[in-house]
């Protein structure tokens, strides 16, 4: 017999495993186990359950199926071409096929989306920053007639009895005017800590006139990073941060600026419901009635850019960039009426 307790004596009856295992047991190092990851993909049920909850009416961008920007389904009718994505490859190419005619004159989808969900970009709260000094001497654009701004230098400042601030602007292209501190921007480019949605801003056009509008959408992935801002006339645009200039002073109620009044009536229901405006959802070549100077024309999609689309007016064959959820789409208009009629039957219970 050996004197160490770990020797093991081979027997012809044992198999060299089994030594191999008595060797092992007695061996420090074979002790030491190696961890081993295993990954197991869980059920969508499981993943749907750990993801944080959303509002109840509205979907998540990863649920929806016909459109990247779509998070709620409003209007839907049977035939429309959104509504198939749940049909199977054959029925589908046989509906193709059998509707190609009607393609075009699909109603749409009308979608409630979810614009973003950093709160740097659906902020709608002016932020809590000193106001910038409007000085005698300054160069800034002012408000010449109601939908034309132009540049000028502030010559005086004056104080009226009520205590109220005018600025006497003498224009460059020539001329004075007295005007109040919602009716003066600044002349440079605004700082992104300032902008919101809802603020106050005046358009540089290409043709380098000046026009007043509401910043409405502010750069994210959606948009491609830019800036929208719907012109005082309705006519939405994607901007870049150098085409737009803050409004010095503007009024608490922004939209008392607005002089048009369905424009103004649709800027705050926008505002109402941001960061889930209401949109339709077209796709290139179909076809709708949207309203040109009080009347409804027949038109054709021709672009979806984001939340704008551009429209070919029949008649006239004028093309026209539009907002997918403007006042002058008829499907819009008509969805919005009966949704105000149900918001004041909901409040008068």
């Amino acid at each position: 017999m050996s004197d160490s307790p770990c020797e093991s004596v081979p027997s012809t009856s044992e198999s060299p495993n089994k030594e191999t295992q008595m060797k092992d047991r007695c061996d420090p190092l074979s002790l030491i186990k190696t961890a081993v990851v295993v990954l197991t993909r869980l059920p969508d049920y499981k993943i749907s359950a750990l993801r944080p909850p959303t509002p109840q009416q509205f979907y998540s961008e990863d649920d929806s199926c016909s459109s990247s920007d779509s998070d709620m389904l409003w209007e839907q009718d049977d035939d429309s071409s959104d509504s198939d994505f749940s049909l199977s490859n054959n029925k589908r190419k046989t509906q193709k096929k059998n509707s190609s005619r009607n393609d075009n004159e699909q109603a749409p989808i009308i979608v409630s989306s979810a614009f973003a969900h950093c709160s740097t970009e659906t902020t709608k709260v002016r932020p809590n920053l000193p106001e910038k000094e409007v000085a005698v001497g300054m160069m800034i654009l002012a408000k010449r007639k109601t939908m034309k701004w132009q540049r000028g230098k502030i010559v005086d400042i004056v104080t009226k009895e009520d205590g109220r601030l005018k600025y006497k602007v003498c224009f460059e292209q020539k001329g004075r005017s007295l005007v109040s501190g919602h009716h003066i921007a600044f002349d440079t480019i605004p700082d992104l800590e300032q902008l919101y949605v809802g603020a106050r801003v005046v358009v540089r056009f290409p043709d380098h006139k000046f026009r007043p509008g509401v910043l409405s959408e502010l750069p994210s992935r959606k948009n491609r990073l830019r800036f929208l801002v719907f012109i005082d006339d309705h006519t939405p645009l994607y901007l870049g941060l150098p085409s737009f200039h803050l409004v010095c002073r503007p009024l608490d109620d922004i939209l008392e600026d607005i002089p048009d009044d369905p424009h103004k009536a649709f800027m705050a229901r926008y505002l109402k419901d941001w960061p889930y405006p209401h949109l339709t959802q077209f796709k290139a070549g179909q076809m709708l009635n949207v309203q040109l100077n009080g009347v409804y024309q027949r038109s054709e999609v021709q672009a979806v850019d984001c939340s704008v689309m551009q429209v070919l007016f029949q008649d006239t064959q004028v093309r026209e960039w539009i907002h997918r959820g403007s006042i002058r789409l008829q499907h819009m208009a008509r969805f919005l009426d009966i949704n105000t009629v149900e918001e004041q039957d909901y409040d008068s219970d």
